[in-house]
């Protein structure tokens, strides 16, 4: 199949979408083309959109969050086939580094993401290198198999933390990263997952996902009650899946002592202030959590015993990109997911 052009989205000023043509290029034989069936919107893309993302600054193609049909590949891939239903994982690494050269790439010197550098999903088409690219199994859908990625997010971070059976652990932030944080605790074991928003909505969701208890903290003290709750002990593990300096000092207040908490979300603001005393006063652990390594093989079985379906909310054409983010950035439209269907 022959392809001369693509379109694709790009955010070129806050709240405002364009799309251009682009050249579909040669292929190197390390990588393959990706007719794009589903893109899923990203917290990420919503800092892009609103031109707060702190590593991304405008303009910038979107998505990165996938699933499409292979087209053709490079002369060096063996592994797939034309008609072949994948997803692949966005990141760029320099692949000379020392973290590289010893595995651990989600630690490159030199990492980056597609969309960054202009091979954002947000598109009909998309290149990929073959290693980076999953074949989906017949239980995801293209909707559903483009949330591998976030999945993948979520499973890294699960991991990081080492949640152990018996635990309690707090997750701020009922988007789907953290109820995504939640289905995974649980399945590894957490006695009880608890689960605090601001949506009544989105906490009725994350029951249905395996949270134990939810906190609507826009309405009830999260810290007060997470002491009620753990008879003044504090929680095991704390997610924090939000960005903000509020919900970073629950994710550290809530703790017990040794308590360790583990922070995903993006940061608009990034200098915040906290207590440093609580560190040494209760030994606190806090961590930080991003993107994946060696983790889609494991979100891919894993989102077999997840309902992903439940996810999606909302469904767009690619023309109609400006409309999803507008849906995706407002609460009063209860989205989950704003899936882009080219």
């Amino acid at each position: 199949m022959s392809v001369e052009k693509g379109l694709r989205g790009r955010v070129y000023e806050p709240e405002k979408v364009e799309f251009f043509e682009f050249d579909i290029p040669v292929l190197k034989e390390d990588e393959v083309l990706i007719k794009v069936k589903s893109s899923a919107i990203c917290g990420s893309d919503l800092h892009i959109f609103k031109g707060k993302h702190p590593s991304a600054p405008l303009p910038v193609t979107i998505g990165h969050e996938m699933a499409g049909d292979v087209v053709r590949f490079g002369a060096g891939v063996t592994n797939l086939a034309e008609g072949d239903r994948v997803t692949f994982e966005p990141c760029i690494v320099c692949g000379t580094c020392d973290a590289c050269l010893h595995g651990t790439y989600g630690y490159c010197e030199n990492i980056s993401y597609t969309y960054r550098n202009g091979e954002g999903t947000m598109a009909n088409y998309v290149v990929a290198k073959a290693k980076y690219v999953y074949q989906l199994p017949d239980y995801l859908t293209y909707d559903t198999g483009c949330l591998v990625e976030p999945l993948s997010v979520a499973t890294h971070a699960v991991k990081r933390a080492n949640i152990r059976i018996g635990e309690t652990v707090l997750i701020i932030g009922a988007g789907a990263i953290g109820m995504m944080v939640g289905a995974i605790c649980r399945k590894c074991g957490a006695k009880d997952v608890i689960i605090a928003d601001f949506s009544d909505e989105r906490l009725a969701m994350a029951k249905e996902l395996g949270a134990t208890i939810t906190i609507n903290s826009g309405k009830i003290d999260l810290e007060e009650e997470i002491a009620k709750l753990t008879k003044g002990k504090g929680v095991d593990k704390s997610f924090e899946c939000v960005g903000r300096e509020s919900t970073f000092l629950q994710a550290m207040m809530t703790l017990r002592r040794n308590g360790l908490a583990t922070i995903i979300g993006i940061f608009e603001n990034p200098n915040i202030t906290i207590p440093a005393s609580r560190f040494v006063t209760h030994e606190i652990h806090v961590q930080g959590a991003q993107g994946y390594c060696w983790d889609f093989d494991d979100a891919i079985s894993i989102a077999k015993e997840i309902d992903m379906e439940k996810f999606v909310t909302h469904k767009y054409p690619l023309d109609q990109l400006q409309q999803g983010l507008e849906t995706a950035l407002n609460p009063r439209t209860g989205s989950i997911k704003v899936i882009i269907n080219p």
